[in-house]
């Protein structure tokens, strides 16, 4: 089934959510992404202009190198998540969140330095397809001249795959691990159908967006508009270890600064629930007869067989073991704070 996604008709799934779920947990599966946004930044402005608009601090990448970080607003909150790949000196590509491309190209571009720094829009020149699960080394392997064994987590290389020029990340969004590989659009329905011959004899599957959700959240990965937006701030989203203070100026960095040294009022915790009850977007969270935060992801985890969810609840309330109710279609349901991420794999 095809559903409208930022413009773009995708697929919520191929073969089944469960089936495609377990298989990038256990053998492989693999996504048409192409709706995301990339943008090249270069020049010898680049570094400094990123530095300026992200939290991460991107000096410490070295070329072949990416990392998670967020475009931050002068309070400390997400303009969008983002990962950031430093292809050479003065080259980085940026992956966008595909429902705020327009959004973040605008916002980067009222930052852009007068001379230094070039900002280029290259969503039309990419499809990506994200190959991720245990068996995507060997899926992947036949394809290209790269040795996959060297390229390690979080790493980037520009090499051919399948006959084409592609970019090649060992990155994901599934918990997994895996690669995220841009391709030029005319070549990606020769590499899928060729990704598909190598992969299926291993147990690898297409899914589609519903499974990337369920994948998504047992790894605790956030996702914009749900869990994280111009609301919340970077540490109030439990996400501290991309806020790095140390090093100089950045956009929201004074309130962020504040926080990390007087605490936050609230954060994102996740949540199991005791009974059958699934908490989705939006629900409220109670503790003794009152409202005191909201769900912002919910769903049934196939890997762990239990009902979990992601919420924004006040101080005092964060520690594993403490229980709260979520209201359901009028009716009060245990849940317990739990600690994340839910799943994590083995290394």
């Amino acid at each position: 089934m095809l559903v409208d996604f930022a413009g773009w008709s995708m697929p919520v799934s191929y073969s089944g959510v469960l089936e495609e779920h377990r298989a990038v947990r256990t053998r492989a599966g693999m996504f048409d992404v192409s709706h995301m946004g990339e943008a090249f930044v270069r020049g010898p402005g680049a570094l400094d202009l990123l530095q300026r608009l992200t939290c991460n601090d991107v000096g410490r990448l070295p070329p072949g190198r990416a990392h998670y970080n967020a475009l931050t607003t002068p309070e400390g909150t997400f303009v969008d998540d983002l990962i950031v790949y430093r292809l050479a000196d003065e080259a980085f590509l940026l992956v966008l969140n595909a429902a705020n491309a327009d959004k973040d190209l605008a916002w980067i571009r009222q930052h852009l330095p007068t001379t230094g720094a070039d900002l280029t829009d290259v969503s039309d020149r990419f499809a990506l397809i994200a190959l991720q699960g245990p068996r995507s080394v060997e899926t992947l392997q036949p394809l290209t001249a790269l040795d996959l064994t060297k390229l390690r987590y979080f790493r980037v290389a520009e090499t051919e795959v399948n006959g084409a020029e592609c970019i090649v990340a060992r990155t994901g969004y599934t918990g997994e691990d895996g690669f995220e590989i841009f391709v030029p659009p005319s070549s990606a329905p020769g590499l899928w159908e060729a990704l598909l011959r190598e992969g299926e004899p291993l147990g690898l599957r297409p899914a589609g967006l519903a499974a990337r959700d369920t994948l998504r959240l047992e790894a605790k990965m956030t996702l914009y508009g749900n869990d994280i937006d111009e609301t919340t701030t970077v540490l109030e989203a439990d996400l501290a270890w991309i806020v790095k203070l140390d090093k100089g100026e950045f956009i929201g960095r004074s309130v962020l600064e504040r926080q990390s040294r007087e605490g936050v009022s609230r954060k994102l915790v996740g949540f199991e629930m005791a009974g059958r009850a699934i908490a989705r977007q939006g629900y409220d969270a109670i503790r003794n007869g009152e409202v005191v935060g909201a769900v912002t992801s919910g769903t049934h985890s196939p890997t762990l067989g239990k009902n979990i969810g992601l919420a924004y609840l006040p101080e005092g309330m964060w520690e594993p073991g403490t229980a709260f109710e979520i209201e359901i279609r009028g009716r009060r349901e245990a849940a317990t704070v739990v600690a994340t991420p839910f799943y994590k794999r083995a290394r």
